[in-house]
């Protein structure tokens, strides 16, 4: 007769899983406040799934390892590999811009904590949360200060939505020597459309010479500056 293996008692289940909703809840709420495509919920369950695929791992290790050749991590391996779909999902590409990479980076990053909680290595996953919401939170105010600190600015443009715009508007910004970075659309209506454009802009030009030049232009409605 076949002796039973002692299994992962209840209790610790429900503190591994309850961590896993609280941590990865934590780092889906920053998420939730920029309005990111996957959220607290989101980030909640992934948290939580992986946490239980790590304890099913343990489970099935501790209950046939005098059976077969069982790997408790494997169905581990998988989480961490299948979760890029789900990243994927979250990654959308807007104009010339894509959007989305750190929330996909954070789901990962979120499955890797649920996959520690899931083993019992607490202290690892509490450090790597509390590191993700201070470089989510905090490292996204640096980030706008080093751009800042390069004379990034944005232009939002208003103008009639007619062919050519966009060539006027790079040509008048080029003779200024001015840098267009990165640049989005939005339809206002069937006739205006906001032209939002990332601009790095020489340290000695004058901001306000960007404003005359650019409502020079014909159809161009309005022009604003946000350093």
């Amino acid at each position: 007769m076949r002796r039973e293996i002692p299994i992962i008692l209840i209790e610790e289940v429900l503190i591994r899983i309850v961590l896993a909703c609280f941590l990865g809840g934590l780092i889906g709420l920053e998420r939730e406040s920029v309005n990111r495509p996957a959220g607290f919920r989101t980030h909640m369950l992934v948290c939580m799934g992986s946490t239980l695929v790590m304890l099913t791992g343990i489970f099935l290790f501790n209950n046939y390892k005098n059976v077969t050749d069982l790997d408790p991590a494997r169905l581990g391996a998988q989480v961490i590999s299948g979760i890029g779909f789900l990243g994927a999902g979250t990654i959308l590409r807007e104009g010339l811009s894509v959007k989305g990479l750190t929330t996909a980076a954070s789901l990962w990053a979120v499955a890797c904590i649920g996959l520690a909680i899931g083993s019992g290595f607490y202290t690892g996953a509490t450090i790597s949360a509390i590191l993700v919401l201070i470089i989510l939170f905090f490292f996204s105010k640096l980030e706008r200060f080093v751009s800042k600190k390069h004379n990034e600015i944005y232009i939002k443009v208003i103008a009639i939505n007619k062919p050519g715009q966009l060539g006027k508007i790079g040509t008048e910004l080029g003779n200024m020597n001015i840098s267009i970075l990165n640049i989005k659309l939005k339809s206002i209506d069937n006739i205006m459309l906001e032209i939002d454009i990332r601009t790095k802009i020489p340290r000695d030009i004058n901001t306000s010479k960007i404003i005359e030049t650019l409502l020079k232009i014909e159809g161009i409605d309005n022009v604003q500056l946000v350093e």
